[in-house]
């Protein structure tokens, strides 16, 4: 075996890189402190909001998927497990459809597919064919920062899906998928793959797999408080009654 550093060793060593490719690209594979069943059972019992609040008591602002992007189906919430696809726009067809179907063979059950566009406003990423496969092999839902087409298709599936825009367009000739489960950026949302991903009627939000079992339990402790809060102000107490036992609004 070589001990010569590779190019990667020597820059990070110049620069004193080693923590922030630890932070950006190290992707946890450690199992969760309780099943993973369980945990993406009750947190679609949660609020993305309230997850949010929970994130912010962590010093995480920027969990939240940005607000242009549309669910589908507003009555459903869904949580599973981050699976993240990068593609871009690229008018080369060749190959194309040979790497959709290795992401898609990859897929596992209980995933949530995240897929970062690169700013694509023409083609479509996600739509029947996709849909109906990614459902046989158990997929939670999708957030896709583009285009979605076969509307009817994906809705008598009942996928819970995220898009930014429709249109008929499809996408062989227009963008090549580049990489999938690397870690990607979308907004200022930063998802790892194995992270969980939680939707619902206002939008959705990444937490970090390091600390979801700790977020799920906390965002749980709130909504019980909240119960309580929402019986005081049903019985008629005043504000300052409520915010004297802890209460918030």
């Amino acid at each position: 075996m070589s001990n010569t550093p590779s190019p990667l060793q020597k820059e990070a060593g110049m620069m004193k890189l080693e923590k922030l490719i630890r932070e950006r690209e190290l992707i946890s594979t450690e199992a969760f402190a309780m099943d993973q069943q369980e945990l993406l059972k009750r947190y679609e019992e949660l609020q993305s909001a309230v997850v949010c609040d929970v994130l912010r008591e962590h010093g995480l602002l920027d969990q939240a998927f940005p607000g242009r992007l549309i669910a589908l189906s507003p009555e459903k919430t869904v949580a599973g497990i981050a699976f993240t696809v990068k593609s871009a726009p690229n008018t080369r067809i060749t190959g194309e459809l040979t790497y959709r179907g290795q992401m898609l063979d990859d897929l596992h059950s209980d995933a949530f597919v995240v897929w970062d566009t690169t700013g694509d406003e023409r083609a479509t990423l996600w739509g029947g064919v996709m849909t109906a496969t990614v459902v046989g092999k158990g997929v939670r839902g999708a957030i896709i920062d583009g285009g979605i087409r076969d509307t009817k298709q994906i809705l008598e599936k009942e996928f819970p899906i995220y898009y930014r825009y429709k249109s008929p367009n499809g996408s062989l000739g227009r963008c090549m998928i580049t990489h999938y489960q690397l870690p990607i950026l979308v907004g200022d949302v930063f998802v790892k793959p194995g992270d969980v991903i939680l939707g619902d009627a206002d939008g959705a939000v990444a937490v970090p797999r390091n600390i979801a079992v700790e977020v799920l339990l906390r965002a749980e402790e709130i909504i019980a408080n909240e119960k309580k809060i929402f019986s005081w102000v049903s019985e008629g107490q005043s504000i300052e009654e409520i915010t004297a036992k802890g209460g918030y609004f």
